[in-house]
């Protein structure tokens, strides 16, 4: 692809888009831009499906996207899973005895809180009452147990999500990658870290969308603001960055975009639509 080029999105004949939410889509404030589900529809129209790709459980993006809920697909627990059409057609549990042995090590460490993350809800232990807040916040399904490990005898794990009570990128981003080999644990938030089977990740939940929609690298675009959004961003046929993204992840990968607080995801979205209505 030619260096400063527009991206050849007639030719291309865009058939897919996915997006990050958190830090991507979805601005500061976390409400979402009140023209995007017009945007969707309209990109529906045009041939080109929508998907969010987030670190968030299912429930929680059925909700978010319930206006448009059949005309998109969704990649959820940061690739632990792909809905679309009323069915999971991609889903990258962890092994119990990973869980098992990953929650041992996570609570050996200060400040880090788990939760195990199932298809649809997420379990937590009592803890720190700013956890609580937090987890509360950000899962639409969740329930508080006595024990995590008593979790798996009935529910599957897709991910293990772990608070951090500081930066994770500085501390629970640092200390547990050593400590669950063999796992892909990676950074998905200021104070968050995601431990997950070795073969869950964005990056392969898009190519098994790409699959089922039957299109081609070439027709894909991708947005993201961290980390967890690489494999995705380089799975795509192009890709673009937020100005306020991780700047590792702005080092490796990426056309920069204007940040979320100024909706670039949201302009970029409009330029393909028109690019897509002039074919």
């Amino acid at each position: 692809m030619r260096q400063g080029a527009v991206y050849d999105i007639i030719k291309a004949m865009i058939k897919l888009i996915a997006s990050d939410l958190d830090g991507t889509l979805l601005p500061p404030t976390k409400i979402m831009p009140e023209d995007t589900f017009t945007l969707i529809e309209r990109l529906y129209e045009r041939g080109a499906v929508f998907a969010p790709a987030s670190g968030r459980q299912l429930p929680n993006l059925k909700k978010l996207f319930a206006p448009v809920l059949d005309k998109i697909a969704i990649i959820a627990e940061n690739g632990g899973l792909v809905w679309r059409n009323g069915e999971i057609i991609f889903s990258a549990p962890t092994p119990a005895e990973d869980v098992l042995r990953a929650l041992k090590e996570i609570r050996k460490i200060d400040g880090l809180y788990p939760v195990l993350s199932c298809a649809d809800c997420a379990f937590y232990e009592d803890g720190f009452p700013k956890f609580v807040e937090v987890l509360k916040r950000s899962y639409s399904s969740e329930m508080r147990v006595g024990n995590l490990e008593s979790v798996l005898k009935d529910n599957t794990v897709l991910k293990i999500s772990v608070w951090d009570a500081l930066p994770a990128a500085e501390h629970g981003g640092k200390v547990l990658p050593p400590l669950t080999a063999g796992l892909r644990t990676i950074v998905s938030g200021y104070d968050w870290v995601d431990v997950s089977a070795a073969q869950a990740d964005k990056g392969r939940a898009f190519n098994a969308l790409m699959e089922n929609l039957g299109v081609r690298r070439e027709q894909t675009v991708a947005f993201g603001d961290h980390m967890n959004d690489y494999e995705m961003l380089t799975a795509s046929g192009k890709a673009y960055v937020t100005a306020n993204a991780y700047p590792p992840l702005k080092a490796l990968v990426g056309e920069e975009i204007p940040s979320n607080a100024q909706f670039g995801v949201i302009g970029k979205l409009k330029e393909i639509l028109t690019n897509l209505q002039g074919n």
